[in-house]
């Protein structure tokens, strides 16, 4: 089965010969190089073997039902690793050139990998950019899919990037489909329940954590990313700082972690790279909580 990866991950067409390339544009695989260029005729420009190589623009995307391919979309391929098919030779100023295609890249990742996933499926992807409400990631040949802040962790953070940044390679379930068919995705459902974190710890121990919260009645300190405790009332406090707590107790009936704070000038960012629970197959129930937790924190795939 032929594998569909995110941009940057595919095989690298530089460094095939050009008998390579022949076979890899009969078998349809998927390859990459950089975009040297965008060129008056409006093509992206690539030297594959010693050859050059065009996308024509009409090629560099595969753009939803009804929507147009927007020109920066395009401008921004250059000097960036872009996928594609090889889909034919030309002659050009009598030299035989490469025809490449991303939108056909695209066509084919989605009709033989992403629409034959379910509800549940854990994938690699990898996030391209980050707003405010959720991390964008390319799930296969620079097809995106949304990664919300909601789903990022059962932890509460303020932006997506107290969790993850552009360039990271991350491990998602498919949470559902939006209106337009593009993949939801989530992430927490891969970092283990309450009971496997806390199964990581124990009373007694000093650990790092990260200040999520500062309320009246406490503050909320993040020691993995879907696990979190509570420490005593402290407006030293703001939310992202990094910290050193003492763990008192933990109480798996009621999860809670009750903390005190022994360091609270670590003074260096920290971020909880994902320690993941889940690495393949599909979820098809995920039960936060403990049995005898009244909070009770599930997600069921459909």
């Amino acid at each position: 089965m032929l594998a569909y990866r995110a941009e940057g991950l595919c095989r690298n067409a530089n460094h095939l010969t050009e008998e390579d390339l022949n076979r890899c544009a009969q078998n349809g695989e998927v390859l990459q190089s950089t975009a040297l260029a965008f060129d008056t005729c409006r093509r992206l420009r690539f030297s594959l073997c010693g050859r050059r190589a065009y996308m024509p623009f009409e090629e560099c995307l595969d753009p939803a039902p009804g929507e147009a391919i927007k020109e920066i979309a395009v401008l921004t391929r250059v000097g960036r690793p872009t996928c594609f098919l090889i889909t034919g030779t030309a002659e050009e100023q009598g030299e035989t050139v490469y025809l490449l295609s991303r939108a056909a890249a695209q066509r084919a990742c989605r009709q033989n990998y992403l629409d034959q996933l379910e509800s549940g499926s854990v994938i690699p992807c990898t996030v391209t950019h980050i707003e405010n409400f959720g991390a964008f990631c390319d799930v296969g040949c620079g097809i995106s899919a949304l990664l919300p802040i909601d789903c990022l962790s059962v932890s509460r953070i303020a932006s997506p990037a107290d969790r993850v940044q552009v360039g990271q390679q991350l491990l998602c379930a498919v949470k559902n489909r939006d209106a337009q068919g593009r993949i939801v995705l989530t992430l927490r459902e891969l970092l283990g329940t309450w009971s496997e974190n806390a199964a990581c710890f124990a009373a007694g121990e000093t650990v790092v954590g990260i200040v999520r919260s500062v309320e009246e009645y406490g503050v909320f300190i993040e020691i993995a990313p879907n696990l979190a405790g509570l420490a005593e009332p402290d407006r030293q406090l703001h939310p992202g700082q990094a910290v050193s707590v003492y763990i008192k107790s933990i109480l798996p009936d009621k999860m809670k972690i009750k903390l005190v704070v022994v360091n609270r000038n670590l003074n260096q960012p920290l971020r909880f790279e994902p320690h993941y629970f889940v690495t393949r197959g599909r979820i098809k129930r995920w039960i936060y909580s403990t049995p005898k937790s009244r909070k009770q924190i599930e997600t069921v795939f459909g």
